[in-house]
């Protein structure tokens, strides 16, 4: 992993100076100047060659996203929006990731001070992340076709992914292959709820099935995508006739929550027909949940580091031995629907 040379652009000079203070004490990440316009930007690229930037959606003159939009078709480099949590700008943040962003972090503008320091701390390994991420033109997946769709003959299976840092793009490009009678599936997505909230609303009008987020009693059913939104419970699977999906409040596991691990573990404790796969993002969450399916008979897999936004989760379920493929996201997605359907 190298280190992190980011450039701070936002028109707030507070702004600036207090993500700076907040990223200089992250471990190999060194803020080597700040910015703020997109033409101030343009110089300081040129003048100080950072590897990441952290950029502001709201400035004076281009805006942020106009600017996203400038950098990725002239000269492609990692960057981490910072945009609020309001209605418009969870829209703007998953314009963003359409655009190239590796990841939208919100400002808790409303926050106390600790809060906020709590909040914007977690900037520093999103920043460095970034720095170290696969960066690159971003594959489309093509929706099935309607007589593929059409063939799709459920066997039974159920199927659970796990994502976080550049999932929201890793699952527009996987769920595009699910049918309208695609597999019960449940996906453990670590991004900011609101942002969640609005990407299930824009995946259920684009996609053939329908997407949910997750409700506590919620039943698994053929046709449905179930994605996690709230941060204060995870999120397991309780067996039954129907199969039904639990929220449950207990502390982060090993830093998460919801937890991969739990939700994978609780299906393989349930001994029933499934399928899973650990997409991008930080840290090793899900490769311990992943490793027990896979010891209970469930086919598994794992993202390929090559083609994963950020490799570190995938990575870590490789290590575990916890995937029996490690696929590219378009090819992960018919094997998931192979495994789930009747020969």
């Amino acid at each position: 992993m190298h280190e992190a040379r980011v450039l701070v652009v936002d028109d707030s000079a507070a702004m600036r100076a207090l993500f700076s203070d907040i990223l200089e004490q992250q471990r190999d990440v060194r803020v080597v100047g700040t910015a703020a316009s997109a033409d101030e930007a343009r110089t300081a690229i040129a003048q100080l060659r950072p590897n990441v930037l952290t950029l502001d959606v709201e400035m004076p003159g281009m805006s942020g996203i106009e600017f996203l939009e400038e950098i990725m078709k002239e000269k492609p480099m990692p960057v981490v929006m910072l945009s609020g949590l309001t209605q418009s700008g969870t829209e703007t943040s998953l314009k963003a990731y359409e655009l190239g962003a590796v990841e939208c972090f919100p400002k808790p503008l409303k926050a106390t001070p600790d809060q906020f320091a709590k909040t914007v701390g977690k900037l520093g390994k999103i920043v460095l992340a970034a720095a170290n991420s696969n960066l690159r033109a971003k594959p489309r997946a093509h929706a099935p076709r309607p007589a593929e769709a059409a063939q799709f003959a459920w066997n039974g299976h159920v199927v659970a992914l796990s994502a976080s840092m550049g999932g929201i793009d890793a699952l527009s490009i996987l769920l595009a292959h699910w049918p309208a009678n695609c597999p019960p599936t449940v996906i453990c997505l670590q991004a900011e709820a609101a942002l969640v909230e609005t990407f299930v609303a824009r995946l259920d009008a684009d996609l053939k099935c329908h997407v949910r987020t997750v409700k506590d009693g919620a039943q698994l059913a053929q046709g449905t995508v179930h994605v996690t939104a709230d941060p204060g419970k995870h999120v397991v699977f309780e067996p039954g006739q129907p199969p039904r999906l639990r929220l449950v409040e207990r502390d982060p596991i090993e830093g998460a929550r919801p937890c991969a691990n739990l939700l994978f573990g609780t299906l393989a404790r349930a001994g029933v027909p499934a399928a899973a796969a650990v997409l991008t993002g930080l840290g090793s969450d899900g490769a311990k949940g992943l490793k027990l399916m896979r010891d209970a008979g469930c086919d598994t897999f794992a993202q390929d580091r090559a083609s994963a936004t950020v490799s570190e989760a995938p990575a870590a379920a490789i290590a575990a031995d916890a995937a029996q493929k490690e696929l590219p996201l378009e090819t992960l997605a018919e094997a998931l629907i192979a495994v789930c359907s009747q020969a």
